[in-house]
């Protein structure tokens, strides 16, 4: 099977401008978010998919010096970037990981893809997060080439398009669904923030990064969760933002999201 990963990303974000140039063990974010994917044994080929703005120019220049696949593409309908890229690469399957998340696992990655693999006759979508169990900030979702092209077609609300799969899970009877669970029974999604979006995750990132990152650079979940228990007031910078997602405003909007899996603020 064919897969290719993407990875979204654009300097402009509303809430933290800049926050993939921000710096993590000498390097920019996107860098270090890119190697913690390519570490994925399932991940195929990892392509970043930046905005045609000139503002992303500086993007397609860390991507050139560093060989990364990238695509460039329109900064609003992110669905068109992940199909574009996924069909110039002649993809089967379509790995979907956004660029905020630069603590994620890559053994969390290959269990998700792992198990699409084992059942792609049973599942057209699977993901780990409906509903999510592991730390925010680990989020794998894999589809078909085929039901993304579907979802290319007909999804047709802003936020189907801004966020590239609602107008396939939030469609059970059209798409058959699969979900991953953390194997530990433990349920972190809402107590553990390993995602940037504000100042505060940014503060949280670095001093995981120079904590863990020198002594193993693939450091993983339980090297994060081993130091945020021996040093616990690392959690604390942003334990405020604890269980905030994109969900918290469009609520009205979304059947298959309850109220208590986001935070609002």
């Amino acid at each position: 099977m064919n897969i290719v990963t993407v990875i979204q990303a654009r300097t402009g974000s509303s809430r933290l401008p800049g926050k993939v140039l921000m710096p993590l063990a000498e390097a920019p974010l996107i860098v270090r978010m890119v190697e913690r994917v390519m570490i994925s044994e399932l991940a195929g080929k990892v392509v970043v998919a930046i905005t045609d703005e000139s503002s992303d120019d500086i993007l397609e220049k860390i991507c050139k010096e560093n060989n990364f696949l990238f695509y460039r593409g329109s900064r609003d309908d992110v669905l068109d970037r992940h199909y574009q890229a996924s069909k110039i690469l002649n993809a089967e399957a379509v790995v979907k990981i956004p660029s905020d998340c630069p603590l994620i696992d890559a053994k969390i990655i290959d269990k998700v893809i792992g198990f699409f693999i084992e059942h792609s006759s049973e599942f057209d979508f699977v993901s780990n997060l409906h509903p999510a169990t592991y730390p925010d900030g680990n989020d794998v979702e894999i589809m078909h080439f085929s039901i993304l092209e579907d979802a290319w077609k007909n999804a047709k609300r802003k936020l189907e398009r801004e966020h590239t799969t609602p107008y396939i899970w939030e469609n059970p009877e059209k798409f058959r669904i699969g979900n991953v669970k953390w194997e530990t029974g433990l349920n972190y999604s809402m107590t553990h923030r390993f995602t940037i979006d504000y100042p505060e995750d940014y503060e949280f990132i670095k001093r995981v990064y120079d904590e863990l990152y020198h002594k193993n650079p693939k450091f993983g979940l339980n090297d994060i969760l081993q130091l945020l228990e021996e040093k616990p007031e690392i959690k604390k910078i942003n334990e405020k933002y604890l269980g905030v997602n994109w969900y918290r405003n469009h609520l009205n909007e979304l059947k298959t999201i309850t109220a208590d899996q986001t935070k609002i603020i």
